[in-house]
């Protein structure tokens, strides 16, 4: 596994209308394939969509599918019919495959690992594809070192979170193939993509012709690509993965970072203030190391209170270090059937390596950091999330980015006399107890973002059922005191912290 695909502009607009005319996108693969053959593939299991593909035949969406995502060969006759305008021969030039001879029953091998994606734009979804090298589905067999990764969860996720705002630069630091850039692309002037690996480069490269957006590609190892710049937002799925530097454990550079525990993560954090212009945001998965006698918090507090920057995070999941061995053992295609051997002398690895710098627990998450526009930081959350998120994360992440600063500038007095509406996306869900006529909880949900579900008192959703934009802060929680039969400040000391946290979280909103 040496080479990349590469392409010119003409070859490439070719290849995009074939794709396009074949269906071979989101939408056409989820038509042809089901719902349950599709979310069988998401979990690498191939069987189902072999079984719809037997009785789909040779239509050009089929024959990509095979090829292309699942690995099988198919005929050269089949695949010219795919993709006509560019055809095997045009497909072999550009890297994407390998033709075993000339005659249309000859057999065609793909190179690379071809997914259509879907992005959501200011001006509708984009669809594009995205080259990488093919995944042990399509090999049977463990990724190498040098492996490109295509669209995984992790990408999906820091997709999902990247706010949307638009804006002059974009950095996508650690780019892979390419596709945290071309997301940034629909909301930017400019997109600078860097990356320690030149097979990375080259996906990326091949991927922006494909798209036809023009990328600033760059090579170099973390922020040394781009010192003394300046970018307003900065995206990164770093080699974020703690590794062993053990002898004879595999290194895959689109997930090792070469460093000793979470070092590199740490250092991010803590440096990339150094490229970010006023008011600029970073966005970033991270991994967290939790030494015993530590909290996860503190941990990732102290790296907030190191940079200089707004900072909030959000953990995702907290495992422990066999957990966490497990997890990225199996991600590198190792399994115990495949060589039993292998995989105990890595598992012990990890588990010394984490033992040896007595790591109890090791935190995955979001990382949102920002460059204050001028003064000192004002935003410091963290915080632990789990559950499914919402495909709007990164609007919702804006909006509480939003509401800290108007908050920031508004005293208690000054804080009464706002006008709040809710939320469009907030339900209220209240439970009895049967026989009961008042609830024993009353929860607050979010339809969208992180989905919080806010446990609040009666006082608390009167004053939310109330809040339409008509009448002051002030004015409702005197009115819900009369309603009550309690005192203005009782009530007011009751819920107005609470409203507060309500607006910051996104629940409720100023008008």
């Amino acid at each position: 596994m040496t080479g990349t695909p590469t392409i010119d502009a003409g070859a490439a607009a070719r290849l995009r209308a074939d794709l396009e005319a074949a269906r071979f996108t989101t939408d056409g693969l989820a038509a042809m394939l089901g719902p349950v053959a599709s979310a069988a593939l998401e979990r690498d299991e191939p069987v189902p969509a072999l079984v719809v593909l037997d009785g789909a035949g040779t239509v050009p969406a089929a024959t990509l599918t095979r090829l292309f995502l699942l690995g099988q060969r198919v005929r050269r006759a089949d695949l010219d019919r795919a993709l006509p305008g560019t055809g095997t021969d045009g497909a072999e030039r550009a890297g994407l495959v390998r033709a075993a001879g000339h005659g249309g029953d000859d057999e065609v091998q793909a190179l690379v690992d071809l997914q259509p994606s879907t992005t959501a734009t200011q001006a509708g979804d984009t669809d594009w594809w995205l080259a990488s090298d093919p995944t042990e589905l399509a090999t049977g067999a463990a990724l190498r070192p040098d492996h490109v990764l295509g669209v995984g969860e992790a990408s999906l996720t820091l997709l999902r979170a990247t706010v949307p705002t638009r804006v002059d630069r974009v950095l996508d630091l650690g780019t892979g193939c390419g596709i945290q850039a071309l997301h940034a692309a629909a909301h930017a002037r400019r997109v600078t993509a860097t990356d320690l690996s030149a097979r990375a480069l080259g996906y990326a490269r091949f991927n922006a012709a494909l798209a036809q957006v023009d990328l600033d590609l760059r090579a170099g190892s973390m922020l040394d690509p781009v010192v003394g710049e300046r970018f307003d937002l900065v995206v990164s799925n770093p080699p974020f993965v703690i590794t062993p530097r053990a002898a004879g454990l595999p290194e895959y550079e689109y997930r090792d970072g070469g460093r000793t525990g979470d070092s590199l993560v740490r250092d991010l954090v803590q440096q990339v203030g150094q490229v970010l212009a006023p008011g600029g945001v970073a966005q970033l998965l991270a991994n967290w190391e939790v030494p015993a006698g530590a909290s996860w918090d503190a941990v990732v507090g102290d790296w907030l209170d190191r940079s200089g920057l707004d900072g909030w995070v959000v953990q995702r999941d907290l495992v422990d270090p066999a957990q966490y061995a497990e997890l990225w053992l199996r991600d590198g295609g190792s399994t115990r059937d495949r060589d039993q051997a292998a995989w105990r002398s890595a598992y012990r690895a990890w588990l010394a390596d984490f033992a040896a710098r007595r790591v109890e627990a090791i935190g995955m998450g979001l990382v949102t950091l920002r460059r204050p526009v001028e003064g000192s930081p004002t935003l410091r959350r963290v915080e632990e999330i789990t559950g499914t998120l919402d495909e709007r994360l990164g609007g919702v992440i804006a909006a509480v980015l939003a509401a800290h600063d108007a908050l920031t500038g508004l005293d208690e007095a000054a804080f009464a006399a706002q006008r709040l509406v809710v939320a469009p996306d907030v339900t209220e869900e209240r439970h009895l107890v049967p026989g009961e006529s008042d609830p024993r909880v009353v929860l607050l949900r979010q339809g969208s973002g992180y989905r919080r579900a806010v446990q609040v008192g009666t006082a608390v959703a009167g004053f939310v059922g109330a809040c339409d934009g008509e009448l002051t802060v002030g004015t409702l929680v005197t009115a819900l005191a009369a309603v009550l039969g309690r005192a203005s400040d009782d009530v007011a000391a009751e819920v107005l912290p609470i409203a507060r946290d309500l607006v910051r979280d996104g629940l409720l909103q100023l008008v």
